[in-house]
């Protein structure tokens, strides 16, 4: 209880605990609260593992503190009351607000799913974690960027068949998480109002935004996005996202020019209103494309206005509640794959082993027999070898498509007389009738399966 008022306590001063009315709304302070909560409990997790006890009771209970502010956020709605005498009436009473009421169930559930998926991972013993120092490099001599994380280590041979089913099914339902995560943050910051310090700071015209080259792309008779992003210098975070800034700058201000009723003023145009509607589209086809392609990117110059000059508490909850249950997913998606993607490693690794031992097991001869060597065979008589034919010819090797089964039983004295020229007689070389095909040799190894 002394936790609860505390909290409340803080959030009702806006985080001015001075009391001089410096602080921020209460909407803004709710959602910080979302953040540093997520913070707090989260930070840590840097493995696949369930959340101990107490992290996992902490969480619970102070997202049950925040998430009670939206009972008391209500609308009006109309309603069929009956009186004493039989007669019904219709009255106005309250509930949840609809987009509280079907939205936070939904983001609850999402919560339910992935601490559900950090839970299966109890007791797992096919992979563990090692240490990794600052400044370590990987194989390929690059300093790794995490170097904070720990890297995952899977047998020498890759994950079991089971244990890399069990991921991928894990990987696809936090996929399912994020993808429904993401859409109801982005439905509820597209319903946030714009800021007018965001207006005030933008220029007036897209192609002052955009630069004359995406300019061009987008309002040209041919328009592919794909082409576009193709040509876009996309090699780190910050590039991506001051792409996505004049991305939406953009769209704000051809959507103000739409519905900019005085041409004359500063932010009228020229340009017919189907084209402007147009151009407005193909933005949003690429704004659309960058969120998919990178979903770990942070919030933008417009989702960072929003938030902060916010006053709709509901729409707070709405949004830092998805946004924290959606780096959540991405921190496990991204965990789950740095497990696939060493398991994948250690199984290429593998392969290309055997491949190798197998090749060192087939004996190749030094140099090619000839008549003059006078090579005969104990098989019913002496029979004389074309000057064509190799050792390998004869062992049936390369002229056969199949492998004797154990060329292993060739006698090492048999190298030795051929390198002094002496006659040689094969005596004793013992082959099995039943043959195996090269392939059935690699020892059953399986190419990596596909993983999406």
């Amino acid at each position: 209880m002394e936790q609860m008022k505390e909290r409340f306590a803080k959030l009702l001063l806006g985080e001015d605990m001075s009391g001089g009315g410096k602080g921020v709304s209460s909407a803004l302070a709710l959602s910080n609260a979302f953040t540093n909560l997520a913070a707090a409990v989260f930070g840590e997790q840097k493995r696949l593992e369930p959340m101990s006890p107490e992290r996992k009771s902490r969480w619970r209970k102070e997202i049950d503190w925040l998430l009670s502010v939206t009972d008391y956020i209500v609308e009006m709605v109309p309603s069929q009351q009956k009186a004493k005498d039989g007669s019904t009436m219709e009255i106005m009473t309250t509930r949840q607000r609809t987009d509280l009421h079907m939205n936070i169930p939904a983001l609850r559930k999402l919560d339910t799913m992935l601490n559900d998926c950090l839970d299966n991972f109890k007791g797992q013993n096919e992979f563990y974690y090692v240490k990794k120092e600052e400044g370590d490099a990987d194989k390929d001599g690059k300093t790794d960027e995490k170097w904070w994380l720990p890297t995952p280590k899977v047998p020498v041979d890759g994950l079991s068949d089971v244990a890399r089913k069990f991921l991928q099914y894990q990987k696809d339902c936090v996929t399912q998480v994020l993808k429904a995560a993401m859409a109801i943050n982005a439905q509820t910051l597209s319903e946030m109002e714009i800021p007018e310090s965001y207006i005030e700071s933008l220029p007036k015209n897209g192609r002052a935004s955009l630069g004359d080259t995406i300019y061009r792309s987008i309002t040209d008779d041919y328009f592919d996005p794909d082409q576009l992003l193709g040509t876009m210098d996309l090699s780190s975070e910050h590039k991506i996202l001051d792409l996505k800034n004049k991305i939406e700058a953009s769209i704000v201000i051809w959507k103000r020019k739409m519905n900019q009723k005085d041409s004359k003023s500063a932010w009228g145009s020229a340009i017919s209103m189907e084209k402007r509607e147009l151009f407005e589209e193909r933005a949003e086809t690429i704004l659309l494309f960058l969120k998919h392609r990178f979903p770990g990117i942070p919030q933008s110059a417009l989702d960072i206005s929003k938030i902060q000059f916010n006053k709709d508490v509901g729409q707070a909850v709405l949004e830092s509640y998805s946004r924290i249950l959606e780096s959540l997913a991405y921190t496990v998606l991204s965990r789950i794959e740095d497990v696939l993607n060493a398991d994948s490693q250690n199984q290429n690794s593998s392969q290309l082993g055997k491949k190798n031992n197998m090749k060192n097991t087939i004996p190749k001869p030094e140099k090619p027999l000839t008549p003059k060597e006078g090579v005969q065979i104990e098989k019913g008589g002496a029979e004389e070898i074309p000057s064509s034919m190799t050792l390998s010819d004869f062992m049936g090797w390369l002229g056969d498509s199949d492998m004797k089964k154990d060329p292993s039983t060739i006698p090492d004295e048999l190298d030795n007389d051929i390198d002094n020229g002496k006659p040689i007689k094969l005596s004793n070389v013992v082959t099995d009738n039943k043959k195996a095909s090269y392939l059935e040799n690699l020892g059953g190894v399986k190419s990596p399966i596909c993983r999406q």
